[in-house]
């Protein structure tokens, strides 16, 4: 379970205002990278709202978006969110394009924090302050769970929204994941917009030379 001791050593060392980032949406084949900066207002977050706080992996849909809502009704957790196109992740690659979307959260938290405590083992490059990773975080920092359960959700929403708009692909289930469903889609119904070509699968159908769909692992990040 999370708890704040992360939080509290970088206090310690001087850190006055300590956030977490993680994002949402390195691995499906369609729809933007979002990220997400979360600081929690420990004086005032009570064991009701710390419940429920998790790494946004292991809740369920209905517990995501429970926790996504009582954090906002709550006050207590500022939080911006940040995203990088399909066109940056094609252009950049997906590992560069999640920097810039933790960056662009970061930028748009009303308050700078102090330090940043990220998710993973890799640091973005110019961040606006200071900053340290902790792989695995999401499972280990109120700030950092609290992070991945809003870039989780905005991604949700957003990739749902996108489904109304390109019926067929299953985009609301799937998220855009390179589930069997969406890759039989894709030779089916071929690409939109919003799919990332330089991802192999996609990549192969836009030349034509996709072998047959095979289940992937669906997994949130």
């Amino acid at each position: 379970m999370p708890s704040f001791r992360y939080e509290l050593r970088c206090e310690a060392q001087g850190g006055l205002r300590v956030a977490g980032v993680d994002e949402a949406g390195r691995g499906p084949l369609a729809g933007p990278v979002v990220a997400a900066v979360a600081v929690i207002d420990r004086a005032a977050a009570g064991r009701k709202l710390l419940k429920l706080i998790d790494d946004s992996k292991k809740l369920a849909l209905e517990a995501r978006e429970k926790a996504y809502e009582a954090m906002v009704a709550s006050g207590i957790v500022q939080f911006a969110v940040g995203e990088a196109t399909v066109e940056e992740i094609d252009r950049i690659n997906i590992l560069q394009a999640t920097f810039v979307a933790m960056r662009r959260a970061v930028e748009a938290l009303a308050l700078a924090p102090d330090i940043v405590l990220i998710d993973g083992n890799q640091l973005p490059r110019g961040l606006a302050c200071k900053a340290r990773t902790i792989v695995g975080g999401d499972a280990h920092s109120y700030s950092i769970a609290a992070a991945s359960i809003f870039a989780k959700v905005t991604r949700d929403r957003a990739m749902a929204r996108l489904a109304e708009a390109f019926p067929g692909y299953g985009w609301e289930r799937n998220r855009g994941y390179g589930s069997r469903e969406h890759l039989d889609a894709l030779d089916r119904l071929g690409l939109t917009p919003h799919h990332r070509t330089s991802f192999a699968p996609v990549r192969a159908r836009r030349a034509g030379t996709a072998s047959a769909p095979q289940d992937e692992a669906l997994t949130d990040g």
